[in-house]
Order: C-alpha cells, then sequence, then structure tokens
C-alpha cells in the first residue's frame, strides 16, 4: 500500500483573529456578570462608589459600574426581621425546634430584688432608612442586639422576680419596646421596633422547683383570700339588710303609736269638748256605740225585762248552741 503524509497549514493571522474575538466575549461575559444585579420586591440596593455612598436603587434589574469600582448592598426594608435572645430556632416548621443551652449568658439576669430569673424575648424591628443603618452605626445588627438585652436587663433590673414572672410580663415587653425605640432613634440606625415578645421567663433550674412551691402556696393563699372576701360579701351585705329592715321596721311601729296616740288624745279632747256642751247626748252617744262594739262578739243574745225571771226555765237556755266562729 502507498503511504500518503498530509501536511496542515495553519494561518497565524487566523489564529490571533479568533483568539481576540475570544478574549473580547470573555471580557464581555465577565462585564455583564459584575456589573448586573438584582434587588429583589422587598429590598433596596445601596450603591457605594470608591468606599463613598453614591446612590440607593430601587426593586428590579439595576447596574453598577464593574471591576469593583462600584458595591451594592441590599437591604431588606420591606421585611419585618427578628432577633432571638436566650434561645435560637433551629428548625421552622409546623413544630418549630429551639437550642437554648448555650445562650443562657444573655437571658440570665438580675432582679430589682436581688433574685435570678431566666428571661427568653425577641425583637421584632423594620429597616426603616437603609443609609443609616448602613452609615450611621457600625454593625447594626449587632448593635440592636446589645442595645436589647442593655434595655432588657434594666427593665428587669427595676421589678422584683414575681413581677417579672408573673403579672408584669407585657409591662415589661411594653416598657422594653420603647425604651429601645428610644435608643434607636439616638442612634439613628434607622430601625423602627414593632414588637417586643418575651417568650419564656422562668428562675433558674436549681432553684425551680423551690420557686415552684412558693408560687403554689401564694396561689392557695390568694383562693384562701378570695373564698373568705366572697363569703364577706355574702353575709355582711346580707346583715345590712336585715339590720336596716329592723330599724325601718322600728320606726314604722314608733311612728304608729306616735300617731296614734296623737290621735287618740285630740279624739277625747274633741268628746270632753261635746260633752261640756251636751252631757246627756254625748252620754247616750257614747253608750250606743260601746254596745255597737261590744254586742256582735258576745254571740247570742237573749233579752227580757226586769221582772221575767220565770221566763228562763221555759226557754232552755242551756240547749241553745254557741255561734260558731
Amino acid at each position: 500500500m502507498e503511504n500518503k503524509n498530509y501536511e496542515i497549514n495553519i494561518n497565524p493571522d487566523w489564529i490571533r483573529k479568533y483568539l481576540k474575538k475570544i478574549i473580547l466575549g470573555i471580557a464581555l461575559l465577565v462585564l455583564f456578570a459584575t456589573s448586573l444585579r438584582t434587588v429583589g420586591p422587598e429590598e433596596e440596593g445601596v450603591v457605594i462608589q470608591l468606599g463613598e455612598y453614591n446612590r440607593t436603587v430601587q426593586p428590579g434589574l439595576n447596574f453598577i459600574i464593574p471591576f469593583g469600582i462600584e458595591r451594592m448592598y441590599k437591604i431588606p426594608v420591606q421585611r419585618q426581621l427578628k432577633q432571638e435572645f436566650g434561645f435560637r430556632t433551629t428548625n421552622s416548621s409546623q413544630r418549630s425546634d429551639y437550642a437554648k443551652s448555650a445562650y443562657g449568658d444573655e437571658s440570665m439576669m438580675l432582679t430589682g430584688d436581688l433574685n435570678l430569673t431566666d428571661v427568653e424575648w425577641v425583637v421584632q424591628y423594620r429597616i426603616t432608612d437603609s443609609y443609616k443603618f448602613l452609615f450611621r452605626v457600625r454593625n447594626a445588627e449587632k448593635t440592636l442586639r446589645d442595645m436589647s438585652e442593655s434595655a432588657m436587663r434594666k427593665i428587669v433590673g427595676d421589678r422584683t422576680v414575681n413581677e417579672v414572672l408573673t403579672v408584669g410580663r407585657q409591662e415589661v415587653a411594653s416598657s422594653v419596646e420603647v425604651l429601645l425605640q428610644q435608643m434607636c432613634d439616638e442612634y439613628e440606625n434607622g430601625i423602627r421596633i414593632d414588637q417586643v415578645v418575651l417568650q419564656d421567663v422562668n428562675p433558674p433550674e436549681p432553684v425551680k422547683p423551690s420557686f415552684n412551691a412558693v408560687n403554689q402556696a401564694q396561689q392557695e393563699r390568694e383562693t384562701l383570700i378570695n373564698q373568705a372576701e366572697a363569703e364577706y360579701n355574702r353575709v355582711i351585705p346580707r346583715a345590712r339588710g336585715e339590720a336596716e329592715e329592723t330599724i325601718q321596721l322600728a320606726e314604722a311601729f314608733a311612728l304608729n303609736r306616735v300617731n296614734r296616740a296623737i290621735g287618740e288624745a285630740e279624739r277625747f279632747n274633741a268628746l270632753y269638748d261635746a260633752y261640756v256642751k251636751a252631757p246627756e247626748v254625748t252620754k247616750q252617744r257614747i253608750y250606743l256605740e260601746t254596745m255597737e262594739r261590744v254586742l256582735p262578739k258576745i254571740g247570742n243574745k237573749i233579752i227580757v225585762d226586769e221582772k221575767g225571771n220565770n221566763v228562763l226555765p221555759l226557754l232552755n237556755i242551756d240547749k241553745v248552741k254557741a255561734p260558731t266562729k
């Protein structure tokens, strides 16, 4: 067989031409990749040019000067953010999981009556000014965490352990929210505090059984006090009502007796005046009125003259039936 040798001639100008196009395409790709930025619907883009603030861009596609001349920071101004103290959420789902063991230094604090308490809370906030958030305070999120812890320790330190653990929880949260917002306004960090929520408040683990026993005793005391007050409210008003009723009856009886006595006295005086004017007529009227009152009360009546003695045996009086009442 005959061997054939093939020779390939490559034109150097052709290689240089296509190499330049490849390099230009790569350069354009890098330029496009480093200059195009996408800002999300809940964000603002803060553009820094050579380390100095230049502008703030809105959501959408935005271009910046590439090769590190301009840099963009995306700030979630429309999103509610939160910071957790004394615990961390490890799994957010229908049933969230929390880790607490490594964050005891954040939550352990001293109350006003020199007792320790374990306070876990959440600060919910929003970024209202992206410029202030980036440039007024260095590391604004870390500063906010320090301010939150300081405000909570101050408010808890002004109250007793019973207030913090029971009736004063809502007041503590509200006071911390107000104080923390004042600090944010003073620092001009561009943050608005939405809410402070006390997640859990407990005594330290070593004294928790004793504290629960004290709480149970206090609750039993409150129960007995409430029962005593209920009994007091049931008995005392009733006794006062009965006493008032007795007093009113006595006053009514006294008033009736006095009025009757006055009336009888006036009647006697009127009768005396009539007797003075006409003695015989007055005596006759008194006699008739007296008989009118007495006769209906004596039952059967037998009227005879003075000389009717022989009539009595004939009347069979002993068999006359007595009047029925």
